[in-house]
């Protein structure tokens, strides 16, 4: 059975040149953009990120090199270091070669990088496939290579992506509950479930609070930002108090980890002692003793009680300065970026460091439970190091499209 092909009604000469005018306007906008993607990056924010990543190097070696020698198999002091150094060189290169394009480019990867994500925490959490490490499945490898990434690393830069892409799509739409609220709580749903199911406490939480950010950014009502807080803060409540049961234990040593400090207090007590043994100037740059397979992760996710240790409060306190900084500048930008699109990309990215910068250092000193968050720049992990300065790159290009600031 045929079936007649219905025939278009000839367009007007006014509808025709209704489109013509759209289509070069268009045009003439993307010229713009082109354009403006040729101006200077922003940097203060680049030097800023150098830094981290130079004094980060540095601090890895002086934290890593005992555990390196006793734990690799031709004792290499500088195992760790090498290999950190080799992405950091990657990822410095991939920053400036990102920094170059238009960031209005990467709209196109913000659906599929989206699905990639969640394929990949799915292969993350069948066994046999996942890589187990301290009780937690979150990595997976190359085969053939020693390489192993974290698929919740894609799944943070995806939301980022894809909620930036959306949002600044939708305007006013971002104030309803249907387009505003229940399709980012769907996906925010999915990525939560999968990477509790690894488990991977601290990286649920740097995806939520993200997505929450770039909602609130995207003009969601306050309403929902309260019953957010709300939700969160009862959460919270009931973990403390004991009725969620799940946590408990980690929950008990934050309180008071030297009430088994050779237990499940140990990671803790040892990264307060090596805080506590620094002082206000430290003990000397190489010279920690906790370094010696007393603090456990000392050159990963608590590198920052080396930090304190060997650089004294003094050291760690312009460390947390120049985050601060360069967090500061991040959201500087975002506020003298020319679209919507540009300004959530880089409210998503710095949200990110800031949110793993305060979790990481409130873990290392007591502040919050204990849970495997790593430091930005600092904390060994070549494909984790890979992505911050990839990200770092987005920044910088949409830096390069910044609104002009007026003189004095």
């Amino acid at each position: 059975m045929t079936q007649q092909k219905q025939r278009r009604r000839p367009m007007s000469r006014e509808e025709a040149l209704e489109r013509q005018e759209r289509q070069r306007l268009r045009k003439e906008k993307e010229q713009e953009s082109r354009e403006l993607a040729k101006g200077p990056i922003d940097l203060t924010f680049c030097l800023l990120v150098l830094l981290l990543t130079a004094i980060g190097l540095v601090m890895l070696l002086s934290a890593s090199f005992p555990s390196a020698y006793y734990e690799t198999k031709n004792n290499d002091p500088t195992f760790y270091f090498r290999k950190q150094g080799i992405f950091a060189v990657m990822g410095v290169a991939a920053m400036f070669l990102i920094s170059k394009i238009n960031y209005q480019w990467f709209r196109k990867f913000a659906k599929p990088l989206l699905y990639v994500s969640v394929i990949l925490l799915i292969l993350v959490a069948i066994p046999g496939i996942g890589i187990v490490r301290n009780n937690a499945r979150r990595w997976l490898g190359f085969p053939g290579t020693s390489l192993q990434f974290q698929p919740s690393e894609i799944a943070k830069m995806a939301v980022v992506l894809y909620f930036s892409d959306t949002i600044s799509k939708k305007k006013d739409k971002m104030r309803t509950t249907r387009y505003g609220i229940l399709p980012y709580l769907l996906i925010l749903g999915v990525l939560a479930v999968l990477m509790m199911l690894e488990p991977h406490l601290s990286g649920t939480v740097l995806i939520l609070g993200t997505g929450a950010a770039l909602m609130l950014v995207g003009g969601i009502r306050w309403a929902w930002v309260g019953a957010a807080v709300g939700f969160v803060g009862g959460v919270a409540a009931l973990m403390l108090s004991g009725v969620i049961k799940y946590g408990q234990s980690r929950i008990a040593m934050w309180q008071d980890p030297f009430i088994d400090a050779r237990g499940d207090g140990y990671q803790l007590s040892q990264s307060l002692i090596s805080i506590g043994s620094g002082g206000l100037l430290g003990v000397g740059l190489g010279k920690s003793r906790q370094k010696f397979l007393y603090l456990p992760e000392e050159h990963n996710d608590f590198i920052f009680a080396i930090i304190c240790e060997e650089l004294g409060l003094i050291g760690a306190s312009i460390i947390m300065l120049l985050f601060a900084a360069l967090i500061l500048r991040g959201y500087w930008i975002a506020l003298h970026t020319r679209d919507r699109f540009g300004c959530l990309l880089v409210v998503g990215v710095t949200t990110l460091i800031a949110m793993q910068v305060f979790l990481n250092i409130g873990v290392v000193t007591g502040l919050l439970p204990t849970t495997g968050i790593s430091l930005p720049f600092f904390s060994y992990g070549g494909t984790a190091l890979l992505i911050q300065l990839a990200e770092m790159g987005i920044v910088l290009s949409v830096s390069r499209q910044m609104k002009p600031t007026k003189a004095g």
